[in-house]
């Protein structure tokens, strides 16, 4: 995140969309070119009418995208449907009030998303550890002005202390755990047991969680389904299943022998109800 002493960034709206950008953003919304293979050329030409970030609403929510170097702030700026399958899923298992839970969200497009959904007298605990991208959330949290937004500046792991994360490429979306021998750009961060980050967060219980967390997500949740309470077990969940043959234990199947059943699938994402 960014240091005390750096200056806060300029208000939610000193980079709205020029006209041409906002041209090239309506045409992508309502043609094929909102499809994955089109984004990153449209990112550069976004980026030549004006290099920088883009201001845009999100589903109700408000964001700055640094699309240029991130997939999913790419995703959300040129497809009005991004994830729209999860998102529907999500709404309808989360009442309002109710509490929603992000691992690895990323710049929010989920949890700023749940946060209108539950509305004020929800909860939404967005869990992201990368300095760089955790400071893009809280301020896509602080343009949106949801106070329900409660960040956690960690990792969610199968321990309290510390990992390592790095980031291949220019997709900082990407970021994800590695051992730590491992040199090149890798960071520490702290890392928390799921379990721990509700308690800190006081809540008594789940009713969605998404997580997200490029082949990390098993060593989370298996521990925290062994040992926190089944009150604190989440009603349903998305979680994605890009990078399962990096996982060390099937966590799908172990969700499925606690009474989870998979309701739907995507490309990325497998959603589960909990009996």
């Amino acid at each position: 995140m960014a240091a005390a002493n750096d200056p806060a960034p300029p208000a939610f709206g000193a980079f709205a969309p020029t006209r041409a950008q906002a041209a090239v953003i309506a045409l992508a919304h309502r043609t094929r070119l909102k499809r994955g293979a089109f984004r990153p050329m449209l990112s550069r030409l976004v980026n030549l009418l004006r290099a920088g970030p883009v201001d845009v609403p999100y589903q109700g929510a408000s964001f700055r995208f640094y699309h240029q170097a991130s997939a999913t702030e790419r995703g959300a700026l040129f497809n009005p449907d991004y994830n729209l399958e999860e998102l529907d899923f999500l709404r309808a298992h989360t009442p309002l009030g109710g509490v929603f839970v992000d691992v690895g969200a990323n710049v929010g497009t989920y949890a700023m998303v749940l946060a209108r959904h539950v509305g004020p007298g929800g909860n939404v605990i967005a869990i992201e550890p990368h300095p760089v991208t955790h400071a893009r959330l809280a301020f896509n949290r602080a343009a949106s002005g949801f106070t329900q937004v409660a960040l956690v500046a960690a990792a969610a792991g199968p321990s309290d202390g510390e990992l390592m994360i790095e980031t291949d490429g220019d997709n900082l979306g990407a970021s994800h755990i590695v051992s730590g021998e491992r040199q090149g750009n890798a960071i520490r961060v702290p890392s928390l047991r799921l379990q721990r980050i509700l308690g800190d967060a006081g809540v008594s219980h789940v009713d969605t969680l998404k997580i997200d967390i490029e082949g990390y997500e098993d060593r989370v949740l298996t521990g925290f389904f062994k040992q926190a309470s089944p009150s604190l077990w989440p009603r349903a969940v998305v979680i994605e299943h890009l990078s399962r043959d990096e996982w060390l234990a099937d966590c799908i199947a172990d969700m499925r022998a606690r009474g989870y059943a998979e309701t739907g699938r995507t490309r990325s994402n497998t959603m589960l109800v909990r009996a």
